[in-house]
């Protein structure tokens, strides 16, 4: 292997390092946002609960639930 073919090779290998590295940035990306998506969704689920648990307390204790 000449100096040429072997710098080409080296290049090839560090541009398929970067393509990897960038591919697992993005995984790690992507799983953060699904875990931040789930944590949203999982807070607004308890908000609505919270607000119906409220809404019966209210009904309650108005007289509204009889």
């Amino acid at each position: 292997m000449n100096n040429q073919q072997s710098a080409s090779y080296k290049a090839g290998q560090i541009e398929a390092q970067a393509e990897e590295k960038g591919n697992q940035m993005m995984d790690k990306a992507s799983n953060a946002a699904q875990s931040a998506k789930e944590s949203v969704q999982q807070a607004g689920q308890q908000m609505q609960e919270k607000a119906q648990q409220a809404t019966e307390a209210v009904k309650d204790a108005t007289g509204m639930n009889k």
